[in-house]
C-alpha cells in the first residue's frame, strides 16, 4: 500500500487572497519587506531605494508603504525609463 498522495494544482484568483474557507479582500499597500522579496533584494536595499524615490513609496507616520497601484505601474513604466515619482529626476533630500 503506497502512502502518496497525489498532488493537485490550484488556480487562485490574483485579486481574492484564500485561507482555508476566508476569503480576503486584496490589500492596497505593499510593505518594503513584501516588495524586497517581489524585487528579490535585500530588506535594506529596497529602503535605500524607497528613501532614494527609485521605488514608489509613501510614509504613514512612522512606516513606509508602497501602493499596490502605484509600485505595479512603476515595474510596467521601468522598461520606458520612468521614474518612482513620475518624474525625470528622483525626489530630493529629505
Amino acid at each position: 500500500m503506497s502512502n502518496v498522495v497525489p498532488f493537485e494544482l490550484r488556480q487562485a484568483d490574483p485579486r481574492v487572497g484564500e485561507v482555508g474557507s476566508e476569503v480576503r479582500p486584496v490589500r492596497a499597500v505593499y510593505t518594503v519587506k513584501e516588495v524586497a522579496a517581489m524585487l528579490s533584494l535585500s530588506v535594506s536595499s529596497a529602503y535605500t531605494l524607497v528613501r532614494a524615490g527609485q521605488i514608489p513609496a509613501e510614509r504613514l507616520g512612522r512606516r513606509w508603504v508602497v501602493p499596490r497601484s502605484r509600485f505595479h505601474a512603476w515595474l510596467d513604466g521601468a522598461a520606458c525609463g520612468l521614474s518612482a515619482t513620475g518624474t525625470d529626476s528622483p525626489r530630493g533630500g529629505w
